[in-house]
């Protein structure tokens, strides 16, 4: 993958995944795997993002595309993206940020590569399995809430027979890692 000489992150391409909803000024993208429903989405712009309806993303309703734009960046998981028409994609945070959810995923913001089943990612945005039991590795899919996972759990992993992983040995790690 190549890098943004200007924005020295993600180039648009590697932010466009999903299913596209375009309006006049901005497309928004939409990567349902790795929604799990924090619904900032929804209660930022309601008359754009409307869960109960088809479409759900319905950005000729809002005539600011800035505005959207705005809202989808504060979708933790990188379910959301974003194209603003004629202008430079997302740039990452700086510096890097890792924030641990209670109970929860990990959300990373920054200039990020994730190494994934189908090769490397390039991200500004992610939530990422602590548990170890998403069926969407490394991203989180919500599993966790399923399985009452809780993040002082001994080990700070789901028991072997709720990970799924193929891999029930004690030490089996979220990321795959394996303690020796």
């Amino acid at each position: 993958m190549t890098q943004d000489p200007v924005q020295g992150g993600p180039l648009p391409d590697d932010l466009a995944r999903g299913k596209a909803y375009a309006g006049d000024e901005v497309t928004v993208y939409y990567d349902a795997p790795r929604c799990v429903h924090v619904a900032n989405c929804v209660r930022g712009l309601p008359a754009v993002f409307r869960p109960r309806e088809r479409p759900w993303i319905q950005v000729w309703n809002e005539a600011d595309a800035a505005r959207v734009a705005e809202v989808v960046r504060t979708c933790p998981t990188g379910a959301l993206h974003y194209a603003l028409h004629g202008a430079p994609p997302e740039a990452p945070a700086v510096p890097t940020t890792i924030t641990p959810v209670t109970d929860g995923p990990l959300t990373l913001r920054g200039d990020l590569r994730l190494q994934t089943p189908a090769g490397e990612l390039r991200e500004v945005r992610a939530a990422l399995c602590r548990c170890g039991a998403s069926g969407n590795k490394p991203f989180c899919d919500g599993t966790h809430a399923r399985i009452g996972w809780k993040s002082d759990q001994p080990g700070g992993q789901a028991p072997p027979d709720q990970r799924g992983d193929g891999h029930p040995e004690e030490g089996q790690q979220a990321d795959g890692a394996r303690r020796d």
